[in-house]
């Protein structure tokens, strides 16, 4: 559950019990950690001087971690040959903070690029060598592939299977794999890593663009025309469908108007969280600065979206758009008390289809209870907000979406929009209706 576990049992070891945990925290790969201070502890004292002197200012805690010069130079040599490269950017990449020489990479390489969902913004997402629009097709074609701070974990099939080109759900693909990582106990984890590069990513990629020179090739013209051509086919597709407006809303129609509000406010901070709420979001709407996005993360976390809210707010004092789905809404919904008690910038916006994936399931029991992933029809999540002195707004069509989520960022008013979509808008997530019984699984 955490990456280190400290107790302090006695008042005079307080900096030293602060220090490690913030070493452990910071250094190597970020994580938790728990500190333990027992009932016990609180009622000891100790002399004030003597506690200011014991406490430990943290030098260094998170030290640079230099690659090996052979390692540099194996990625490199892979990355030359490469006939169809990929960058894969991972949430590591956006930890790290080295966004100037990332982009320096992406751009002297011409390497087309994917970023996974909380690296998104790194590069704008409109950048041209963004292949996020071509993932289903860069994915099996693609030779080398660069891992940056991204993990070939279920998020990306394991690295094998028919997603990579394999002929089965375990093959392993005909490609190489470059992984950047500060763990070394990353690479080989699902599939071999042909050039391991270890440290931190901002050496290594500063080391990558040193060895690069000033000569290096960019990426084949004839691998990135193909990539473009695909990804702009794929685009004018999605454009098309954006500019339905189907009544009542869908997905599609309500998160054009949040792409639209995202656009106009790239400072925003943008939380999300819920199965197709998510899903939707992270490939309909563009982030255009660095660390701007929070959502579930690797384990599909539901309920973390009120409290990554009002952390968002607090810490960056910027206005926070929080698209959720009604069912992960529900997780967290009553700290909509916590966003208006300190008044904070937080627009919510639940989108809201009567249930989980949908709202027209029916009960397979054959009882006459409602199936258990359909919510109370017509629920005013609205009132909820209004209930501890925040605005609420109930909203049917995406002009009415557009003018709310413009007033409650203009304004900064703690609001809540409920957002009421199609109850039939909605598709079992992450592809799973496979795992369901037999005797349950139903297509949808």
């Amino acid at each position: 559950l955490c990456k280190a576990a400290f107790r302090v049992l006695n008042a005079e070891d307080i900096g030293v019990g602060i220090a490690r945990a913030i070493r452990s925290a910071l250094s190597g790969r970020p994580g938790g950690v728990y500190l333990d201070l027992p009932a016990k502890f609180f009622a000891q004292t100790m002399d004030a001087e003597a506690g200011k002197k014991s406490l430990i200012k943290v030098v260094d805690p998170a030290p640079r971690q230099i690659p090996a010069p052979d390692s540099v130079q194996r990625a490199l040599t892979l990355l030359k040959g490469a006939k169809r490269p990929l960058i894969i950017l991972g949430k590591g990449a956006a930890y790290a903070q080295a966004d100037a020489d990332i982009r320096a990479l992406v751009e002297k390489s011409g390497i087309p690029y994917l970023p996974m969902s909380m690296a998104k913004g790194l590069l704008p997402d409109t950048h041209e060598q963004s292949a996020s629009a071509a993932r289903s097709y860069v994915l099996p074609e693609a030779d080398v592939v660069m891992l940056v701070g991204a993990r070939l974990n279920w998020l990306l099939s394991q690295g094998k299977g028919k997603t990579w080109g394999g002929n089965g759900p375990k093959d392993w693909a005909d490609k190489s794999f470059i992984q950047i990582d500060i763990s070394p106990t990353e690479a080989d984890s699902n599939v071999a890593i042909a050039a391991p590069l270890i440290g931190d990513i901002g050496s290594c990629v500063s080391a990558l663009l040193a060895g690069m020179g000033s000569s290096w090739a960019k990426a084949p013209a004839e691998w990135t025309s193909a990539v473009a051509e695909r990804k702009n086919k794929n685009i004018a597709k999605m454009a098309e469908t954006l500019a339905k407006d189907p009544s009542p809303m869908n997905y599609h129609s309500a998160l054009a108007v949040v792409r639209d509000i995202v656009k106009a406010n790239p400072e925003a901070m943008l939380v999300n969280e819920g199965a197709n709420a998510l899903d939707f979001t992270r490939s309909i709407v563009d982030m255009y600065q660095p660390r701007k996005r929070l959502d579930v993360g690797t384990w599909g976390i539901m309920g973390i979206g009120m409290g990554f809210s009002v952390a968002a707010a607090v810490v960056t004092g910027k206005p926070v758009i929080a698209i959720e789905g009604d069912s992960a809404f529900g997780f967290s919904g009553m700290e909509v008390e916590t966003i208006c008690r300190y008044n904070l910038p937080v627009c919510v916006v639940i989108l809201n289809n009567n249930g989980i994936y949908k709202g027209t399931d029916v009960n397979r029991g054959g009882g006459a209870d409602v199936a258990p992933t359909v919510f109370v029809k017509g629920a005013r999540y609205d009132k909820m907000m209004e209930a501890f002195g925040g605005v609420g707004v109930h909203v049917t069509t995406p002009q009415e979406l557009s003018a709310a989520m413009k007033e409650a960022i203009a304004s900064g008013k703690p609001t809540l929009i409920n957002a009421v979509i199609d109850e039939t808008a909605g598709t079992e997530s992450g592809r799973i209706t496979s795992l369901n019984p037999k005797t349950a699984a139903i297509k949808k």
